[in-house]
């Protein structure tokens, strides 16, 4: 069985897992309070040219999205977002468990624009009922984006400073960030995102960590943020597990690295998918291929093949993703490739 159902089914890249190895055994502070966990964010800060910016580490998405915009709006704020988004419909209403709305935009590719989110914000101050409504409080979209795009800077910039406009935070969630610094067709870095964004998180689970998020406010975190994470259950007491495994990715451009392997086996995929006539749902820079299958034919191929459902096109088509990560064999992109 070939797998391309997601790009976190392996364990841990070799390098962190010997790091978590050889660390084993050492008797450490925990809550993060360990030499390990500091060493990282040191590195991390350095990375994303914030040396007086706050990195906390949590240990997943959902749960990092959820304490993100929970502790950072007010009781009557919603955050704005795509209505791709992934808070908005891949996370179990987690976001509106934490007693905020989605607010949705619409998409292209998975992204949204300056233009309608400016005209979203005017719309809502211009209409003399609003405090009758949930206000915006925040604005966030994730890089790549759940169709696997990416924006340009000059998009980002146009998205922050209308963030910056309105006094609205701005936060990126990077659940599959390596990938997106590592496709050519990235114009951004860390350092972008440190300038343009009030927080942003550096995925570790998808890409080379057991678990792992490191979430980065390159200014100031808000008051306390620390104990709000304790208090909604996000304070992992082997702190040092977070820690340890980024220490590593972040030593020698080892994150970076890694995910130029997502990338090359991904363009490989999708370039066979053309060739041999496949309908693509869009083209993705990154490492998640969406394919248009007739239902016969991916009934055939499932029985060789993971992959993930996306949606129903029509009565007789699929939608579905393949997905690469730093772990795909090229060996197996090619028997897949075979199997097509």
């Amino acid at each position: 069985m070939l797998f391309f159902e997601n790009d976190y089914g392996e364990g841990a890249h070799p390098a962190v897992l010997a790091h978590l190895t050889e660390t084993n055994m050492e008797q450490l502070s925990g809550y993060g309070t360990d030499p390990y966990c500091s060493q990282a964010k040191e590195k991390i800060r350095k990375a994303c040219g914030c040396p007086d910016g706050e990195v906390y580490f949590l240990v997943g998405g959902t749960q990092t999205n959820a304490v993100v915009i929970g502790s950072m709006l007010k009781r009557y704020e919603g955050v704005v977002a795509a209505q791709t988004g992934h808070v908005n419909i891949h996370e179990a209403g987690a976001i509106e468990y934490t007693g905020h709305k989605v607010l949705t935009l619409p998409q292209r590719e998975g992204k949204i624009s300056g233009t309608d989110l400016k005209n979203f914000l005017e719309t809502f101050y211009g209409d003399e009922t609003h405090d009758h409504m949930v206000f915006p409080g925040m604005v966030y979209i994730s890089h790549p984006t759940e169709l696997g795009t990416l924006y340009s800077r000059q998009e980002l910039e146009e998205i922050s400073g209308i963030c910056r406009q309105y006094k609205l935070p701005l936060f990126i969630d990077g659940a599959r960030l390596g990938y997106g610094l590592a496709s050519s067709r990235s114009d951004l870095g860390l350092k972008d995102l440190a300038r343009l964004a009030d927080v942003f998180y550096i995925g570790g689970t998808k890409v080379g960590a057991l678990c792992g998020e490191a979430v980065v406010f390159p200014q100031k975190a808000p008051a306390h943020f620390g104990t709000m994470v304790k208090q909604q259950g996000a304070l992992l007491a082997k702190g040092r597990l977070l820690g340890v495994q980024f220490d590593a990715l972040f030593t020698d451009d080892l994150y970076l690295k890694i995910s130029e392997n997502a990338i090359r086996t991904a363009e490989r995929l999708q370039k066979a998918l053309e060739d041999k006539g496949y309908e693509l749902y869009l083209k993705s820079p990154t490492n998640q291929i969406f394919v248009v299958l007739e239902n016969r034919r991916l009934e055939e191929l499932s029985a060789q093949v993971k992959f993930s459902f996306w949606e129903k096109q029509d009565e007789n088509h699929t939608v579905v993703r393949f997905a690469t990560s730093w772990a795909t064999k090229m060996e197996d992109v090619e028997a897949l490739i075979e199997l097509l």
